[in-house]
């Protein structure tokens, strides 16, 4: 950047000194009668002539500098301190210089190019705009006019000024406008159209490094980054967003669109009250600003809707709330946050319902919104269970695990659907006999002797299927017609693998990792553990064993109870052949 050195271009230039007299020393006298009588500049005898002006007035050997040389003066020291950078020294000489002519477009415009190269834009703007209505025809104090509008973040007028420029200026010196103007216009379109908010934040990126050193960001493109943040709808964005809002809320307590950027950051955040108040206060502040009335009106009426769904959910009304949460997912489809929360009452009330498809549909749309809703995930995971997918069901449980370690009830969701998983692998028996699973004593008698008549061998001779049906309709009517059998299967007390309930050292240390329900489940009312060792009939399925019948482990093999003073017992026989295992 340079500064002008003389008056060029038509510059409006300082007012010329006054013309000095020919002889300083000859002075024409004159005499100015005074009440007393006497003569100004008189001598004492009343003659005209003029006395004798001091000896160092007589004959000065240099004649006093004019404003006009002083002014020129400070303008050349300060295009020197220009040069050598040293930008707030350059400012105090033009300083001077505009002190002695106000009006001198040259000497405002010098310092308007001192101040932006010392950070100052505003300072720069007021005097470069001064010089520019001094001398409106002046290309050098237009061109650099435009360029502050452009460091200052106002490229549109930037361009109104290039477009008074005669001869038009160069295509160099109107790049960085029109880049700004190209990434600003981007950020825009692309905000308007509410996908790609990382786009709209990397144009706002590329626009700011074309401001000048200094420069503030234009409090319009902190509000465009505010909302790119809000669209995003992450917790990370939102306090983003909500770092804007407050930095214009310290310049500016009373701005409404910062109040309103600030309202609906509480608002994603399920602050809803909070983000009622910045609304009203946004409203207070300008009562015709139309977005703190709309963002006021959505909040106030999703609170509602939310809230008579959940009467209509407590009151056991499912589809009725069913409805209202859906009403109220049209209200803003924007807020992620609320949404999933909604989406996720809409999944327990179809639950409820037994549509178990659309509840999963429901949360898994819950899940997309907000990954880290754990609560969505659990209801899927329950859908999932009632739909009998309990390999999806285990999957989903430990996904929700890894999410949050510390949730205990967990650890016994996934020990429950995995054992769920077991049983839905083996045999079906209620399917085998046709009957559901609250099915009593006389509908299994029904159903058998129905079922024997039909698949007996010697009514289907040579029959392969049918023998095989026959013999799995026996097995199932062997175990659900014996109610502690059946007991034990719907339990599924005969899928527990032993080896778990002794891992990691026996039965210290927490039981090996069993879960604690499960085992007392299994044993019932049969006594439990003694002193000393187990009583009898300890666990279900005989004296002293384990499920599978007096036996005791599955398997046929035999184990040890020892221990000082307590001896030692032996129990063979575990469930197998011939065992009490309910099916070979």
């Amino acid at each position: 950047m340079d500064v002008d050195p003389q008056p060029v271009n038509g510059a409006a230039s300082p007012p010329p000194p006054p013309k000095p007299a020919a002889n300083p020393s000859a002075q024409k006298n004159f005499a100015v009668p005074i009440p007393n009588g006497s003569v100004p500049n008189g001598n004492v005898n009343g003659n005209d002539e003029a006395p004798a002006p001091p000896p160092h007035k007589s004959n000065p050997s240099s004649p006093v500098p004019s404003p006009i040389e002083d002014a020129e003066s400070y303008k050349t020291a300060g295009n020197r301190f220009f040069k050598e950078k040293n930008y707030a020294k350059a400012i105090e000489q033009y300083s001077k210089a505009v002190d002695l002519f106000p009006n001198s477009a040259t000497y405002l415009s010098n310092r308007a190019a001192a101040y932006m190269s010392n950070g100052q834009y505003e300072a720069a703007l007021d005097d470069c705009s001064r010089a520019a209505e001094l001398d409106p025809n002046n290309a050098k104090v237009l061109l650099r006019l435009a360029r502050i509008y452009t460091g200052l973040g106002r490229p549109d007028e930037a361009m109104a000024i290039f477009s008074r420029i005669v001869p038009p200026p160069s295509a160099k010196d109107m790049a960085p406008t029109r880049e700004m103007l190209h990434h600003i216009k981007s950020a825009k379109d692309t905000l308007q159209r509410g996908s790609a908010m990382s786009m709209v934040l990397h144009a706002l990126d590329q626009a700011e490094r074309l401001l000048g050193p200094g420069v503030s960001k234009p409090r319009k493109w902190q509000l465009m980054r505010g909302e790119a943040y809000l669209k995003m709808g992450r917790e990370n964005s939102l306090g983003e967003a909500q770092g804007i809002a407050m930095s214009l809320l310290r310049n500016n307590n009373q701005d409404p669109e910062a109040l309103v950027l600030r309202g609906r950051v509480l608002y994603g955040q399920g602050e809803n009250d909070k983000a009622i108040q910045y609304f009203r206060m946004a409203c207070s502040c300008d009562p015709d600003f139309r977005d703190a009335v709309k963002w006021l009106r959505i909040v106030q009426k999703l609170d509602r809707m939310k809230e008579e769904g959940n009467a209509e959910f407590k009151a056991g009304r499912w589809q009725a709330a069913i409805q209202k949460y859906s009403d109220a997912l049209d209200i803003d489809p924007s807020n992620k946050s609320m949404n999933a929360k909604l989406l996720q009452n809409r999944a327990q009330c179809k639950i409820k319902l037994h549509q178990y498809e659309e509840a999963i549909a429901d949360s898994d749309r819950a899940v997309s919104l907000d990954p880290s809703y754990t609560k969505a995930r659990k209801t899927k995971a329950n859908a999932l269970g009632k739909t009998g997918k309990w390999e999806e069901c285990v999957r989903e449980w430990k996904a929700i695990q890894e999410l949050d370690p510390s949730d205990n009830s967990v650890r016994q969701e996934i020990r429950r659907a995995e054992l769920e998983m077991k049983k839905s692998l083996r045999k079906d028996y209620y399917k085998i006999m046709g009957l559901e699973k609250n099915a009593d004593a006389n509908d299994i008698k029904r159903a058998y002797r129905k079922m024997a008549v039909k698949l007996h061998p010697d009514k289907n001779p040579g029959d392969a299927e049918a023998e095989a049906k026959f013999k799995d309709m026996q097995e199932a009517y062997e175990t659900l017609s014996d109610p502690q059998k059946r007991a034990r299967y719907d339990n599924g007390d005969d899928l527990i693998d032993p080896a778990d309930m002794f891992s990691s050292g026996g039965m210290g240390g927490g039981m090996g990792g069993i879960d604690p329900e499960i085992l007392f489940s299994m044993m019932g009312n049969q006594g439990g553990f003694g002193g000393g060792g187990f009583r009898s009939g300890g666990f279900p399925g005989g004296a002293g064993g384990f499920p599978g019948g007096a036996g005791g482990f599955p398997g046929g093999a035999s184990f040890n109870f020892g221990g000082a003073g307590a001896g030692s017992r032996q129990r063979g026989g575990f469930p197998g052949a011939g065992a009490g295992f309910p099916y070979s």
